[in-house]
C-alpha cells in the first residue's frame, strides 16, 4: 500500500539525519518497524501480576510519600 504523508519540516529534517546515520534503515523499514510497535496490542498480563503481588498499598501514598519513608 503506497500513502502520502505530510511531516513537518523540523520532522522530515530529523528523518533524513537519522536515515543518514543508520544507512542500513530506509524510510520504509524506519515506518513500518514503528508502525508496528505503535499498533502491536499491550500484554499487559506482566503488570496485572505485579499489581497483584502489592496487597496493602495504602491509597493516598502517592500524594503522601514522605509519611512513608523509614
Amino acid at each position: 500500500m503506497k500513502r502520502t504523508i505530510y511531516l513537518p519540516d523540523e520532522l522530515a529534517e530529523r528523518l533524513s539525519d537519522y536515515l543518514k546515520e543508520h544507512p542500513q534503515e530506509t524510510l520504509s523499514s524506519l515506518v513500518q518497524s514503528s508502525l508496528e510497535e505503535k499498533l502491536e496490542s499491550k500484554d499487559i498480563s506482566k503488570l496485572l501480576q505485579l499489581a497483584g503481588i502489592i496487597k496493602d498499598a495504602p491509597r493516598n501514598a502517592s500524594e503522601n510519600a514522605e509519611d512513608y519513608l523509614d
